[in-house]
C-alpha cells in the first residue's frame, strides 16, 4: 500500500482534531472550541480539546499527555494557538517550551489579541508552520466564534419541525407529536450543541417548555431564554421554576415596566431595543447576546420569531425536520408571515445534508 502524502496526512490528523473540538460545542462559550493533535512518527501521543467553561486549552492538555514525546513532533490545531496572557499563558509559547518542530493549523485567528501574533511566536523560535489546512471545514465548525468576532453577535441556527406541507399543528392547536421520538432526540442533541436555546414568548406562554437537555446523560445545561417584549412569562413557568438546574435568561424590551418580582428569581433580564410590530429587534436581540459571551443560539420558534429573524437575514441555518403526514390549509403555519411579493426576495439557504431520522426526515441548510 502507498503511505499518504505529507498533505493526505495533514488533512487526516487535522480532520480528528476537528472532531475532538466538535465534542465542546456549547460548552466552551464565549471561546471557541478548539481541538490539538499531537503527533510523533505518524502516531498520535497527545490529544486535547478546549474544557468546558473555556479553560484550560486544547494546546496545554495534549502537550501534557504527551510529555517528552512532544519534542520534535507535529501538532494539529484547529485555530492558530493564542498569543495572549489570560487565565492561562499562551498556547503558542506553551508548544514553543514543549519544543514541537511543527505547527499546523486550520485557521489564524481573527482576535485581534492574536491574529497572526501566535503564527509569529512560532516562527520566530524556528518552528514549521503551515496554515489553512481544511481551513472550510475549519470556518464551518468555528462560525459561532467567528461570526461573534466578525458581526458582534452568535451565528443562529434556526429550528423547523413540520408536517409535510409545512405545518405545526392542526387548526384546533394540537401539535404533539407531529414528528417521532427520534427527531426530539435529534433536537436535545442540538440543544446540547449550542450555547444557547431561544423560543419566543408567545411559544413560552402556550407551551410551557422547560427548554432542557435531556436523554443524554448528566450534561451542562445550554442557557435557556425567551423573547418577550413586555415580560410577560408566568413567574410560574417552568423555565422559571427551573432556574436552579441551568441558566435562564429573558429578553424583554429596553424601558418596559418589570414586575419587580422578577428580582427574587435568579432569571437574568437583559433590555434589548424595540421594533416596529409590537416585537423585540432581532439584531439588537443577538447584539446583545454577543455582547453576553454567546456564540451559537438554537432557535424553536415559534413561528412570529422566526420570521422576524429570517427577515433580519441573521439565520445562518436552518434544520428540518418533516414528517410524512399532512394537515392541510386551516393547519397553523411553521412560519409567520414573512412579507415576501417575489421569489427573488424570500430568504435562500443551501442545502449541505439530508438524512433519515426514524420515521422523519432532517435537512440542514446554510445560508449563502
Amino acid at each position: 500500500m502507498t503511505p499518504p502524502t505529507q498533505a493526505q496526512a495533514d488533512a487526516r490528523f487535522m480532520a480528528l482534531a476537528l472532531s475532538l473540538g466538535a465534542r465542546r460545542l456549547g460548552q466552551v462559550w464565549p471561546n471557541p472550541a478548539v481541538g490539538c493533535i499531537i503527533v510523533k512518527a505518524g502516531r498520535i501521543v497527545g490529544r486535547g480539546v478546549t474544557a468546558p467553561g473555556g479553560r484550560p486549552h486544547g494546546e496545554p492538555q495534549a502537550l501534557a499527555q504527551a510529555g517528552a514525546a512532544a519534542r520534535g513532533a507535529t501538532a494539529y490545531v484547529s485555530l492558530e494557538p493564542c498569543a495572549h496572557q489570560g487565565q492561562t499563558p499562551p498556547c503558542a509559547e506553551a508548544l514553543v517550551a514543549a519544543g514541537v518542530a511543527r505547527v499546523v493549523t486550520a485557521l489564524e485567528d481573527p482576535d485581534p489579541r492574536v491574529a497572526g501574533r501566535g503564527h509569529g511566536i512560532l516562527r520566530a523560535a524556528g518552528i514549521a508552520v503551515e496554515s489553512g489546512v481544511l481551513s472550510a471545514e475549519a470556518r464551518a465548525a468555528h462560525r459561532g466564534f467567528l461570526t461573534r468576532l466578525a458581526e458582534g453577535r452568535p451565528m443562529l441556527t434556526l429550528k423547523l419541525a413540520s408536517s409535510f406541507d409545512g405545518r405545526i399543528a392542526t387548526a384546533s392547536g394540537e401539535s404533539r407529536w407531529i414528528t417521532g421520538p427520534s427527531a426530539r432526540r435529534r433536537v436535545h442533541l442540538e440543544r446540547m450543541r449550542h450555547d444557547l436555546v431561544l423560543v419566543g414568548g408567545g411559544t413560552a406562554r402556550a407551551d410551557d417548555p422547560d427548554l432542557r437537555v435531556r436523554e443524554m446523560g448528566a450534561v451542562a445545561q445550554p442557557v435557556r431564554a425567551v423573547a418577550s417584549r413586555r415580560l410577560n412569562v408566568p413567574l410560574g413557568a417552568r423555565l422559571v421554576q427551573s432556574v436552579d438546574q441551568g441558566p435562564v435568561w429573558m429578553l424583554h424590551e429596553a424601558g418596559a415596566t418589570v414586575d419587580p418580582a422578577w428580582a427574587d428569581t435568579g432569571v437574568r433580564l437583559i433590555g434589548v431595543p424595540g421594533a416596529p410590530g409590537g416585537q423585540l429587534d432581532p439584531a439588537g436581540m443577538l447584539q446583545a447576546l454577543g455582547a453576553a459571551g454567546i456564540t451559537r443560539v438554537f432557535c424553536e420558534g415559534g413561528g412570529a420569531l422566526a420570521a422576524s429573524l429570517l427577515q433580519a437575514g441573521v439565520v445562518d441555518e436552518v434544520i428540518g425536520f418533516t414528517a410524512g403526514l399532512m394537515l392541510g390549509a386551516e393547519g397553523q403555519p411553521a412560519l409567520g408571515a414573512l412579507g415576501v411579493g417575489a421569489l427573488a426576495d424570500a430568504p435562500q439557504f443551501r442545502l449541505v445534508e439530508t438524512e433519515r431520522v426514524g420515521p422523519d426526515v432532517l435537512h440542514r441548510w446554510v445560508r449563502g
